[in-house]
């Protein structure tokens, strides 16, 4: 690819005017971008997809581990390349309405998930953390779920910050496996 790339503007139609920019078509993030698979209301029986994971396979629902109350699931649509989220089993949305319980519990998942991922890919930092309610940016806010997104020195590059494109250099099914194979006991 990179010998056919010159510095001569060169005209892609459908794409706006002419530059010396090549493009990388990611059409699969549309299916994010226009909210498909999204719940239709706030009950856990309104399509909310972390109360449907659980019921799936590992593999299908792509999850690394299971608890007695809360998962670890990848991101469908990740940040960056190994991208968890440790999420209640029950149909919760604000972070103070959980048990103690599943607040120790979401705790000490986030940490194995962090030794998983260090362990499997030499995350060298992490950005941690919830949205809660959707005006804070939460893709689904009925369902709390916690971000575990792995950094790598110079991971931020022109892709994501000119591009708009994270490119991600492993199948979601095999980085699930991956972490699986990894995940702490205790």
């Amino acid at each position: 690819m990179l010998a056919r790339m010159s510095s001569e503007p060169e005209q892609q139609i459908g794409v706006g005017s002419p530059d010396a920019f090549q493009r990388l078509w990611t059409p699969h993030r549309m299916a994010y971008i226009q909210g498909e698979n999204k719940p239709s209301g706030p009950g856990a029986g309104d399509g909310c997809p972390f109360c449907t994971i659980p019921d799936k396979s590992d593999e299908d629902g792509l999850v690394v581990a299971r608890g007695e109350r809360v998962y670890a699931v990848l991101n469908l649509y990740p940040y960056n390349g190994g991208h968890l989220m440790v999420v209640p089993f029950r149909h919760v949305a604000d972070y103070t309405d959980l048990t103690d319980e599943e607040t120790a519990e979401l705790a000490d998942y986030t940490k194995r998930a962090m030794k998983a991922l260090r362990a499997a890919s030499g995350a060298q930092g992490f950005n941690i953390g919830m949205n809660q309610g959707a005006v804070a940016g939460a893709g689904i806010a009925a369902h709390l779920h916690q971000h575990i997104v792995p950094r790598w020195g110079g991971d931020t590059n022109f892709m994501p910050v000119v591009g708009h494109t994270k490119v991600l250099p492993q199948l979601l099914a095999d980085t699930r496996r991956m972490l699986a194979e990894v995940w702490p006991a205790s």
